[in-house]
């Protein structure tokens, strides 16, 4: 992926984990056959494609949160649990 690209898109979209998920999904439409939204140099990646069409507003998307009937609940963050490391106590045989 070219940076310049990379910048480009992450200042339309702000969020970097749905940018991800954007030129993910469009990448995989790509590569399905489906046709760039944009014109295009000979030997740019999938990646890149998706990228430009982000930079040049051609894709965006719509957020669901709280679609879903749960309006509070569905806005509701829930944190990961931590990995805890417990040590283990050898017992000696008796």
């Amino acid at each position: 992926m070219k940076p310049e690209l990379v910048k480009a898109a992450a200042e339309v979209i702000t969020n970097q984990q749905i940018l991800v998920n954007m030129v993910s999904r469009r990448v995989r439409q790509l590569c399905r056959g489906h046709r760039p939204l944009v014109e295009y140099a000979p030997g740019l990646g999938h990646a890149d494609i998706a990228l430009t069409e982000i930079a040049n507003l051609k894709l965006a998307y719509e957020s669901t949160l709280g679609q879903n009937g749960n309006g509070a609940a569905a806005a509701e963050v829930v944190q990961f649990p931590g990995i805890i490391v417990e040590k283990k106590t050898k017992k000696k045989a008796a």
